[in-house]
């Protein structure tokens, strides 16, 4: 049973306890049964329990609903809008150095005066408290959560995606110095509905302010930012990816790590490659005649997942074999089902979810009190317009063949979500199945890292819009310049870990989804990594996306050159790919200039002026070699 107090059993700044203090009361939840039980402990006569707080002027308003389902809790939105994380939800409320919007440029006052409204309103609520630690168990921050506590099912996201600390692992002396304040009802109040995430940066303190109960921007990138803050000041990234350890069928290991902006593959780089009704791989669907290509592949690789999302890349791990060394900074994982339409398509995850061996959390799918839960089935934004945005979250100690200790990384992946390609239409969906990067025009595709095609996870997000630095950066508080340099130092020590870019969603004018990801990572396994002899590659058409393979074979299939080449495809030729190598090349201009201030590598510099002279793919290769 969770423990109602008036104590903290550690330490915390005069102004947190002047709020436990005032509080009616609070309860300092010490397990994820307590949270569990906090999120359906109000439930009405049809099993829900309303998240609803008075508003002034509108009554009593309902953020969420919540329910007890035979697989653990589920957690509705009423406001479609809550679904998705707004990408512009950050601003900064201190005066530190940062490139971000600060609270009184976009609000025209100070941070200040509101931080004092959220403490006396935090006063006037029964709360919820746990401590945690952001990141590494061992280094990482240690942190308090302060919320309502009727919003036990956002207490409970935040605990299983970070963890929580039982009172036999809270040290005495356990000194927060990171603290989240959530506050719900202020959107209403004073942000026009909209998401606002508050980063307040203090000397020996990071208060996070969410004004908002969807986790996406607070629990999950809110401590996101905490953690990217910690790196900065200490010299390393947390980096915005995926990661899995590929076993082939003749037993060699490949290590795969997969970054990329919200949308862009990282949790579908762990799952098992989609198969057809009769077994075999639809590689892509044409959307002018409508033809089919597919690919038989009788046996895949075993995965072993390692990070779904957020990757500590600490000094203290790096080994010295030259290969990015890093660990997930995550206890359980935020997974994206909109890619599940039906029974069958990933029936790992299916079963995983259906019955799984603890509660999970299901968020914008569509329950009854007491059943059971599928993923597949996605509440509506509107008649006929399911959410693009449910999610699971999954904790690691549940996911088969988990990997928990730090890994060498062998091949560091980039997703890109690309749009159709035609000669009616020319865009930037040109990138091939496979696009071998030297490592300084990899530097360059995660300074730019673009947002893409469709993305599902956020509000807005169209086109080609950028994620800016290791596509981490919409969490960042600080300088983009510091990033970027952190991001370049790390890629220089680490000369043996190979890049590559890939296409998800179309390639040219074919329907692919993330059938690139499923193939490459197969093929590189099989091959043991990406590292090709000269006679094995060639020059892309457009310089910004390096090399492409002469052709690539899997079991004695042979993926067809148009799929590697798009150029190649009778409905894209040269001019519309080189119509679609301009934008992206404008693009590239557009987001690289604002990188060059004076506190820039020299090395970076080079590199950028490189792109804008228009360099070429072997001009790159010689600005920092591979080994």
């Amino acid at each position: 049973m969770p423990t109602t107090t008036q104590v903290l059993p550690f330490n915390v700044t005069p102004e947190v306890r002047q709020i436990l203090q005032e509080c009616p009361q609070f309860t300092l939840a010490t397990t994820l049964d307590d949270l569990i039980e906090m999120s359906v402990r109000d439930p009405g006569p049809d099993g829900w329990q309303e998240v609803a707080y008075d508003v002034p002027g509108k009554g009593s308003v309902v953020e969420a609903r919540a329910c007890r389902v035979k697989n653990g809790i589920a957690a509705n939105y009423l406001d479609p809008y809550m679904r998705r994380r707004d990408a512009e939800c950050m601003v900064i409320g201190d005066k530190l150095p940062s490139n971000k919007e600060r609270f009184s440029d976009r609000f025209g006052y100070d941070f200040d005066s509101l931080r004092e409204e959220t403490f006396t309103w935090l006063k006037q609520q029964e709360l919820c408290v746990f401590p945690f630690i952001a990141g590494d168990k061992t280094s990482g921050l240690p942190a308090l959560v302060i919320g309502p506590a009727n919003a036990g099912f956002f207490a409970l996201a935040l605990a299983m995606l970070q963890g929580m600390l039982t009172p036999d692992q809270t040290p005495a002396q356990f000194t927060p110095r990171a603290v989240i304040f959530v506050a719900p009802p202020f959107r209403h109040t004073h942000f026009e509905g909209k998401q606002v995430v508050v980063h307040n940066r203090k000397a020996a303190m990071h208060e996070l302010f969410s004004y908002n109960l969807y986790p996406g921007p607070s629990a999950k990138k809110g401590v996101y930012g905490v953690l990217i803050s910690q790196g900065e000041q200490e010299g390393w990234v947390t980096a915005h990816c995926s990661t899995v350890q590929v076993v082939t069928p003749y037993d060699n290991i490949v290590t795969i790590m997969h970054e990329g902006a919200s949308g862009g593959g990282k949790s579908e780089m762990l799952e098992h490659v989609h198969r057809q009704d009769d077994g075999r791989l639809l590689l892509g669907k044409n959307l002018v005649g409508g033809d089919d290509r597919h690919l038989s592949l009788p046996r895949t690789c075993e995965l072993r997942p390692v990070t779904d999302d957020m990757a500590l890349c600490l000094p203290e791990l790096q080994r010295d074999n030259k290969k990015l060394t890093l660990k997930d900074a995550e206890d359980a994982w935020f997974v994206r089902v909109n890619h599940i339409t039906e029974y069958g398509i990933d029936p790992h995850l299916e079963g995983l979810t259906i019955k799984p061996p603890q509660p999970l959390l299901f968020l914008n799918i569509e329950a009854i009190p007491g059943a059971t839960t599928l993923i597949w089935e996605p509440i509506m934004d509107a008649p006929g317009k399911p959410c693009p945005n449910p999610r699971v979250i999954v904790p690691r100690n549940i996911v088969p063949g988990i990997v928990n200790e730090p890994v060498s990384v062998d091949i560091r992946s980039f997703g890109v979500r690309t749009p159709p390609c035609t000669k009616d239409k020319p865009t930037f969906g040109i990138l091939g199945l496979l696009q071998i990067l030297p490592p300084a025009l990899a530097w360059l595709w995660r300074l730019v890292a673009p947002r893409g095609h469709g993305n599902p996870s956020i509000i807005g997000g169209t086109g080609l819009e950028s994620e800016g630095v290791g596509s981490y950066w919409p969490f960042a508080t600080g300088r983009r310049v510091d990033q970027a340099n952190l991001m370049l130092k790390q890629i220089e020590r680490t000369t043996r870990t190979a890049f590559v870019l890939i296409p998800n969603q179309h390639v040219g004018a074919w329907k692919v989804d993330f059938m690139p990801q499923w193939i490459v990572r197969e093929y590189l396994a099989r091959r043991g990594g990406a590292k090709f002899r000269p006679d094995q590659i060639a020059p892309a058409r457009c310089p910004l996306l390096g090399f492409q393979p002469k052709q690539i074979v899997i079991e004695g299939s042979h993926i067809p050159p148009f799929f590697l080449h798009v150029e190649l495809q009778q409905e894209v030729g040269t001019e519309a790919y080189d119509k679609g190598a301009a934008i992206l090349f404008q693009f590239f201009r557009e987001q690289l200039t604002g990188f060059l201030e004076k506190d820039l590598m020299p090395l970076g510099r080079w590199i950028i002026e490189c792109c804008l002279d228009g360099g070429t793919a072997d001009d790159f290769a010689k600005l920092m070699p591979a080994e």
